[in-house]
């Protein structure tokens, strides 16, 4: 039997070993249907049945009216949305905040449609904050931000005020913890980190929005059609739906409260050895720092090859920081349980006792 691998990849990530469980076994035979979840019609009443539950789940875990919002599951990842929702709703000018490359390649797509206004932007600091001084003017069509940022590390901790519409990339932190998602009017997140596999993007969206869209939509990328025809449109990612659903059966039963206190433990675990442990340095801002992908670096003088050596010796894998930035990134999203967390420091550790 293999060693257990402690992920801690940025995605696709970590799943819980319930969802693989379910999942396999609908594989071969779903529902006892005699037939494979990845071969059902999604016009089957099995499968309609999947999508109707886990888009109740995801508004009930949400706290959202479902006659007020929908959700939408949805192809191309968060990629596409940044694309998509400037073209329903840019109609004059869209306000941004900048915090990483997620939010840069979304004001690049938007810009295609219209004005942009970059309220807010860390990049003076190379994003390793969250800006905290901006004017929301009224008049935006609307105002995006990321929640938390994969590469840089950092998350916002608190959701800005606006009197125009929120919206908001939450591809790697939706449903870490609790907070009131009915500040935003529009939500997208790719499900490869948090949710479930690659393949499908969960949108939750205020259908008073719809209001809002003023030129011609092509049929794919237009949010009314697919609201009005149940995220069925064109044929949905099944497998990757139903794996999503497991996914948030199990959110729904421990709960965001409970599982928001996990994840800060988590990411305070890490942060604490971090900040006394000379060998390392951490990289975001200590009051931005995102608690799903904990960025760090060696401190100078430190040689990686040993460390990395050390963390392959103990099984650890997806450590390494994004391309863009080097370094290493501890993505700590809700499945990963707090023994890997604890094998990491163990690493963290020992490679410093190797200077002593």
């Amino acid at each position: 039997m293999n060693k257990r691998v402690h992920n801690f990849s940025a995605g696709p990530s970590i799943l819980p070993d319930q969802v693989f469980d379910h999942a396999s076994s609908a594989i071969k035979n779903f529902n006892n249907s005699g037939l494979s979840i990845l071969e059902i019609s999604h016009r089957s009443k099995d499968f309609i049945e999947v999508l109707k539950e886990s888009r109740s789940l995801a508004l009930d875990i949400a706290g959202l009216n479902n006659e007020e919002y929908s959700c939408l599951y949805l192809q191309g990842g968060a990629s596409l949305q940044f694309l998509m929702t400037a073209y329903n709703f840019l109609n004059s000018n869209a306000a941004y905040i900048n915090t990483g490359s997620w939010s840069s390649k979304a004001i690049k797509e938007a810009k295609i449609f219209g004005k942009v206004t970059e309220i807010a932007s860390s990049a003076d600091k190379n994003f390793n904050y969250i800006p905290k001084r901006y004017d929301i003017n009224e008049q935006y069509d609307y105002l995006h931000i990321t929640s938390n940022n994969t590469i840089f590390g950092t998350q916002f901790h608190s959701f800005p005020d606006s009197n125009c519409p929120l919206f908001a990339d939450m591809s790697s932190d939706i449903f870490s913890r609790k907070i009131n998602f009915s500040k935003f009017d529009l939500i997208y997140a790719g499900a490869q980190k948090n949710l479930g596999p690659a393949g499908v993007t969960m949108v939750l969206i205020k259908n008073s929005l719809l209001n809002m869209i003023t030129r011609e939509i092509p049929s794919m990328l237009s949010y009314k059609i697919h609201i009005d025809k149940d995220s069925s449109f064109n044929t949905p990612p099944v497998f990757a739906i139903y794996c999503v659903l497991l996914n948030l059966r199990l959110i729904k039963k421990d709960g965001l409260d409970i599982i928001g206190k996990n994840n800060n433990l988590k990411s305070e675990l890490i942060y604490n050895e971090i900040d006394n442990n000379k060998c390392f340095s951490g990289f975001s801002n200590f009051d931005d720092r995102s608690e799903m992908n904990v960025t760090f670096n060696l401190s100078d003088g430190y040689d990686g090859e040993l460390f990395s050596k050390i963390c392959n010796e103990n099984n650890i894998s997806g450590i390494n920081g994004h391309r863009s930035v080097g370094g290493y990134r501890a993505s700590i999203y809700n499945a990963l349980p707090i023994e890997s967390i604890k094998v990491l420091i163990k690493c963290m550790k020992e490679f410093e006792s190797n200077y002593n």
